[in-house]
């Protein structure tokens, strides 16, 4: 490897932006920087391109963007449909070899790289051999680095460490699926009810109800088939519902939509890609949907514009059990959405509004969009206390925290209970009579491996961290957000669901019996744990006393626009609204003793006090957009 050197290689890494998929992008690009090699992902107009593919002009451009930039090796992601993905992959590969770009024509690109689920990397292995590395997702840091044609000597020692506690968690789940101790798992007789499985059935009086007979947790999936046929593919997954009800497993399903139904709701689709999840385009393709899925209570995704309207309808149609909305997210800056930023905070908050009068709860998705975008673990707990504070102040009673662990995917098991403890307490400084919090931990997307056994031991392992976050309350976690282990390669059908489900109640009983039996760490009582949680605490509350002191209505439209834009939450994977919001982007994170800091030009840690007087020092040079799209409710601090 002696011919590597670290200040002569750029690498590009590039995805189309039909992916919305950005995490495992974004987390091969700090991996380099954090050896030293220059990284540069494709910006939101580079990724247009990679879909223009008869557009001459599209392809100069291509062509130019790898020169300009000096690109020494190119890699693609495509995380979606594997054969569009080996298609998407081919036109690329292609396109470098007829315009003279890779080495072996004299050209500047010495190695390509592919990313994508593991039926597309043995396609694109099958097709182009040894002239293309492929990454199905099951690689560690180390391994990808390695894969990347990094010599040992440039990964830093931090990489290499690892915990032993995630080591004695995945012992104890591999040897769970070994005995398949999961398969005598039965569903839950479920209490009834009156109104139970009824338009009238609410999650709080499930959950009550639940609790008073010791069948807590609920559990709730994600459920939403893809096919190319719009119609067929409703069709399926209103088979999909009915068969998850007969089986019992399932409480809650979250019907899984693709990118078309959230932000073009009802509109004709005629020439555009759907880009993965259930199709739906009606109301009454939804109303078919809560009939189909009796008893199970149903939710959905948000839209990423007409909100109000679409929460309206949520609520007329399938009795939605909460409201999940991401205030700064699905929109334009994460090329999700076609709201401004500062329409979105509007629209959100509108919603929020609407969510109160519903009574119905709020599930802030936010928390992991920021760490998606390479945000510290303080400015991830930070960001869902802002979310509930807007929240609460809007009339909403009830939040559902969801917690995604593994995000990043290297970050230990302990620093995610740190993380976890911490935000809870934050959010739960908000409780009274008049709100209440349900924790919903889940595992991280990119946490899981493409084989298969491995993967479901990963399931079992990351469920027995979910049981570590209060491990003295039987009745938490109240609700698992199961993530099928067959994430890391293929799209969860009801028997993988199902099944999932299985090895989640396994993994909770066996860890529950081994701490009764004093067989696991203690971790109300581990110091570093403790020192941790703390420390991110404290953290956390320097940047929000500082945040409350100088930003006007914090929790209005304009106060959370500002938060953002002038950098308390730094976001340096951001990919749109780079020049807005350059005072977010300008930051540095990185993987440091488990998890993810703030860090300075010399990689040192940055105290939070210290960035959030930076990013307060910006608040002056703020301007907000013109128009504003949504009347704000008056007297909101």
């Amino acid at each position: 490897m002696d011919y590597f050197k670290p200040d002569q290689e750029v690498y590009g890494l590039l995805k189309p932006n039909i992916d919305a998929h950005t995490l495992g992008i974004t987390h091969i690009a700090q991996l380099l920087k954090d050896c030293g090699v220059t990284a540069i992902i494709g910006d939101e107009s580079v990724s247009k391109i990679l879909t223009q593919h008869e557009n001459q002009q599209a392809k100069s451009d291509l062509y130019d963007w790898v020169r300009s930039n000096r690109v020494s090796r190119l890699g693609f992601s495509y995380r979606l449909d594997p054969a569009e993905g080996c298609e998407a992959f081919g036109w690329l590969f292609h396109f470098l070899k007829s315009a003279n770009l890779l080495s072996v024509d004299g050209g500047p690109v010495k190695a390509v790289y592919f990313a994508g689920l593991p039926s597309a990397c043995e396609a694109v292995q099958r097709n182009f051999g040894n002239k293309v590395t492929v990454f199905n997702g099951d690689e560690t840091p180390v391994e990808s680095l390695l894969k990347l044609g990094l010599p040992r000597t440039l990964i830093p020692d931090f990489l290499m460490q690892s915990s032993e506690y995630d080591d004695f968690r995945m012992h104890l789940g591999k040897a769970l699926i070994h005995k398949e101790a999961h398969r005598s798992i039965c569903p839950s007789t479920r209490p009834t009810y009156s109104g139970y499985g009824t338009f009238q059935d609410r999650l709080l009086t499930r959950l009550n109800r639940a609790k008073r007979s010791h069948q807590l947790p609920l559990f709730r999936a994600h459920v939403g088939p893809y096919r190319s046929d719009r119609s067929e593919a409703v069709q399926l997954f209103k088979s999909w519902l009915h068969g998850l009800a007969r089986a019992g497993f399932l409480d809650i399903a979250s019907i899984g939509t693709s990118q078309l139904t959230q932000e073009r709701f009802g509109e004709d689709w005629s020439g555009l890609p759907n880009g993965g999840g259930v199709p739906i385009n009606t109301p009454q393709e939804y109303r078919d949907a809560w009939d189909a899925s009796r008893p199970m209570l149903l939710r959905t995704y948000a839209g990423t514009k007409n909100i109000v309207s679409l929460a309206k309808m949520y609520e007329e149609t399938i009795n939605i059990a909460w409201h999940a909305l991401s205030l700064w997210w699905f929109c334009k800056i994460d090329g999700r959405g076609p709201n401004t930023l500062f329409q979105n905070l509007c629209e959100h908050l509108d919603t929020l509004s609407f969510v109160a009068r519903s009574d119905k709860p709020f599930e802030p998705n936010v928390p992991h969009h920021f760490a998606f975008r390479g945000a510290d673990d303080v400015s991830c707990i930070l960001s869902a206390f802002l979310a509930a504070q807007a929240a609460k102040l809007r009339g909403v009673r009830y939040l559902i925290l969801q917690i995604m662990l593994n995000t990043p995917s290297q970050t230990w098991g302990i620093q995610d209970i740190a993380k976890a403890r911490a935000m809870l307490h934050l959010v739960r400084t908000l409780e009274d009579k008049n709100f209440s919090i349900i924790m919903q931990p889940r595992a991280g997307l990119d946490f899981f491996s493409s084989d298969t056994t491995t993967a479901m031991a990963q399931l079992a392992a990351v469920t027995m961290l979910m049981d570590d976050i209060e491990p003295h309350d039987r009745n938490s976690p109240p609700i698992i957000h199961v993530v099928s282990y067959t994430e890391g390669n293929r799209l969860a059908d009801p028997d993988i669901i199902n099944e999932s489900i299985q090895i989640t109640k396994a993994a909770l009983n066996n860890y529950r019996t081994y701490k009764q039996k004093g067989e696991t760490p203690d971790l109300m009582k581990n110091e570093d744990l403790m020192k941790r949680t703390n420390h991110l605490v404290k953290e956390a509350y320097d940047v929000l006393n500082i945040i409350q002191e100088r930003v006007p209505r914090p929790y209005s439209a304009e106060g959370l626009y500002k938060i953002f834009a002038a950098g308390f939450l730094p976001v340096p994977y951001l990919w749109g609204g780079k020049n807005e919001f350059d005072n977010a982007i300008n930051w540095r994170t990185r993987f440091f003793n488990g998890g993810v800091v703030v860090v300075d030009d010399d990689s040192k840690p940055i105290s939070a006090k210290e960035r959030a007087e930076k990013a307060s020092n910006n608040l002056l040079n703020i301007r907000l957009p013109l128009l504003l799209p949504f009347q704000e409710v008056e007297g909101l601090i």
